[in-house]
């Protein structure tokens, strides 16, 4: 099989190479290997600024990200079982403060003392609620901030029974 190729290729030998291409086309070939081969400089130092650029924005999202996640650090993260204690706890104090709130204009220089002790205790809470989220012992500051609720709760119960007994007295005394 081979040799009959040949032969037609000896044979056919004048008929293929009338069809040449022109004599400036190899140069011209060449011409534009060389300009292809002719690499552009790479500006390393425009890519490393880039990823430098990329690595710093990345790390500022990372680190706002992490303290915004902390932030917002809720009881109910801590502990579910704290959490129902603190809300209810905290629902009582409000209604507390509502009954307290009324008694107010009969006896407001009172009303200024007992207030005064609550801003402290509502002080010290908030002061442990932003501890929380970077305290070492959460379950510890969360126990503390119930506890703080429950004796606020236990003052408002004690400062509306104050009132209350000076109430009765002065009805008495009224007589």
């Amino acid at each position: 099989m081979n040799n009959r190729l040949e032969t037609f290729v000896k044979e056919n030998r004048k008929a293929f190479d009338i069809m040449e291409p022109p004599a400036g086309l190899w140069a011209k070939i060449e011409q534009e290997l060389d300009t292809k081969n002719k690499k552009k400089p790479v500006k390393l130092y425009l890519w490393m600024s880039a990823a430098a650029a990329i690595v710093v924005v990345f790390g500022l999202v990372w680190l706002y990200a992490g303290r915004l996640q902390n932030k917002d650090l809720e009881i109910a993260d801590v502990s579910a079982s704290y959490a129902k204690k603190e809300v209810h706890f905290a629902g009582l104090i409000t209604e507390k403060r509502d009954s307290l709130a009324i008694f107010a204009s009969a006896n407001p220089e009172l009303y200024k003392k007992f207030t005064a002790d609550l801003r402290k205790l509502d002080e010290d809470y908030e002061r442990l609620k932003a501890e929380l989220p970077t305290s070492p012992n959460q379950t510890f500051v969360v126990k503390a901030m119930v506890k703080n609720r429950e004796i606020q709760l236990q003052l408002l119960k004690q400062q509306l029974l104050i009132i209350n007994q000076v109430d009765d007295y002065k009805r008495v005394n009224q007589i």
